[in-house]
């Protein structure tokens, strides 16, 4: 018998109140009250002890974040104080507000980016020519590299620090597209194109486009990193549990690395909140942004191969979803086969009945519990969770009743214990010929593989792909001639039995860049 922590999480059709006060004097306008637009940026006050060598730092937020994601309160961690850090030290500051902060979703690195960089001319300018420094949260990094790099904007700049940015995309980005759970971020809105552009196929790209740019040179970069994933049962905690990796409960480590940038650290106290604060990281970081010269660019080729990371995938997770109607009961039976990590359920109200079943009948119930943040990619899930179970092994039961007209679910449950099968999809990096591989372990007999592509349309293009067998434990599936260039999300079903004959059920998700 093995203690098992049973997650249910349930969605909020909610939207939190991300605004602040502002106790900064704008540059050019009033101080935003209920909205913010999109192209302003403000000055924050000039410090009684300005150090005219320093250059002034501009702070980027990151997806769905507006200025007050440096002075205002944070989602799990109190009052963020590094614009107060930065101006104690003697820093002029300035916050720039992206296509994000209007509220109306998120925006790709691409549009945020174009828009940053006619920011950072307008910056410099009021700096008479002055080189800037950029702090950037999360998404921010990206949106950063894509207004320096893509949009010429790097002579308004020296170095930039990125603090837990997914510079290779993020799988819970991939679980917001896959066939499973598409839908579900559709029905929550969440599937826009920020979303969208930080699936891990999508990154690819975004990383060929600019690794390779004679701009990316004239800049110095300079990562950090976190490994906490968050408050016990918060939303980072449970996208932690689903990353599985070392990650701040929504960026794997791994991710938050340049081949050609500086890694300063990684801290396994920050979470993807906390690395932001400035009593968190700001004397860590300070050394860095006393000065924007350029003049030595460290490369830590330990990176150089890093896409290599995310290759080979993650086989702990089986995923089943589908639509509720009102009144209407559903009942989902998975397998045990061994020690279970975790079970998290996604619905689309609070006001619905869940009920877990273990195999030897035991009934359990859910607590509600803190609301998933803006941040995440399902912004506005309501966790509940099932506390006490006992695992066992064999077939657990899932019931639901909903009294929503319009309603959905994602199931998704953890395994523990080794995997007895690989799955490998080549990055862009490493491609070949577009292949998708399967190895499976002699423990396991009878696979079957449904598998499910959506293509950059939309359209699954399942059906016109083969699995092709090349022994008893290894397969393939190699993609058509005709393929379309862009990101294709993946949801690979695998079924089989293990040699006690108990049923063996996985899913992988990734998405995948195709030239």
């Amino acid at each position: 018998m093995v203690s098992l922590l049973v997650m249910v999480t349930i969605i909020l059709f909610s939207t939190p109140d991300v605004f602040a006060s502002n106790p900064i004097e704008p540059y050019g306008v009033k101080p935003p009250g209920e909205s913010f637009t999109p192209g302003e940026w403000f000055l924050g006050d000039t410090p009684p002890n300005v150090d005219p060598n320093k250059p002034p730092i501009v702070f980027v937020q990151g997806k769905n974040g507006n200025s007050t994601s440096w002075y205002g309160n944070t989602e799990y961690h109190g009052l963020n104080d590094m614009y107060t850090k930065a101006y104690e030290a003697g820093y002029q500051t300035v916050f720039v507000q992206l296509y994000d902060a209007a509220g109306k979703g998120s925006y790709s690195q691409y549009d945020n980016g174009k828009l940053l960089a006619s920011m950072l001319k307008e910056i410099s300018q009021h700096f008479h020519g002055k080189k800037l420094n950029i702090i950037a949260h999360s998404k921010g990094g990206p949106d950063t590299q894509a207004a320096l790099v893509l949009n010429n904007a790097h002579s308004y700049v020296g170095r930039v620090l990125t603090l837990g940015s997914p510079h290779y995309g993020s799988e819970l980005a991939d679980l917001a597209y896959s066939w499973w759970a598409g839908w579900l971020a559709t029905l929550l809105g969440e599937n826009d194109d920020g979303t969208y552009s930080l699936q891990v196929g999508e990154m690819e790209h975004f990383r060929s486009l600019i690794d390779n740019h004679p701009n990316v040179s004239r800049n110095n970069y300079y990562t950090i990193a976190g490994t906490n994933s968050g408050p016990f049962l918060s939303a980072l905690w449970m996208g932690g549990l689903y990353l599985s990796d070392l990650n701040d409960g929504l960026v794997k480590e791994a991710s938050t690395k340049l081949a050609y940038g500086t890694h300063l650290f990684t801290d396994t106290s920050l979470d993807h909140d906390s690395i932001r604060m400035g009593s968190a990281v700001f004397s860590r970081l300070e050394q860095y942004l006393q000065s924007a010269s350029t003049d030595r660019i460290i490369a830590n080729k330990e990176y150089f191969s890093q896409s290599d990371m995310f290759q080979e995938l993650d086989v702990s997770h089986y995923f089943y979803g589908g639509k509720l109607q009102s009144s209407y009961d559903v009942t989902h039976s998975f397998y045990v086969d061994t020690a279970l990590d975790n079970v998290k359920l996604w619905t689309g109200l609070t006001s619905d009945e869940i009920e877990l079943v273990s195999p030897s009948g035991i009934k359990y119930t859910n607590q509600t519990i803190q609301s998933l943040d803006e941040a995440s990619f399902f912004n506005g899930v309501a966790p509940h969770t099932f506390t006490g179970v006992i695992s066992e092994i064999g077939e657990w039961k899932i019931n639901l009743r909903t009294q929503a007209e319009n309603n959905a679910y994602l199931l998704a449950v953890q395994h523990g214990g080794p995997s007895l099968i690989k799955v490998s999809i080549p990055t862009v990096s490493l491609e070949t010929n577009n292949i998708i591989t399967m190895q499976a372990n002699q423990q396991l007999q009878k696979l079957t593989f449904d598998l499910r592509i959506l293509d950059p349309t939309g359209k699954d293009i399942a059906s016109s792909l083969q699995i092709q067998k090349v022994d008893q434990q290894n397969f393939m599936v190699n993609f058509p001639g005709d393929k379309k260039s862009g990101v294709y999300n993946i949801t690979l079903n695998i079924s089989g039995e293990t040699l006690q004959g108990n049923p063996y059920n996985r899913t992988i998700v990734r998405s995948k860049y195709i030239k």
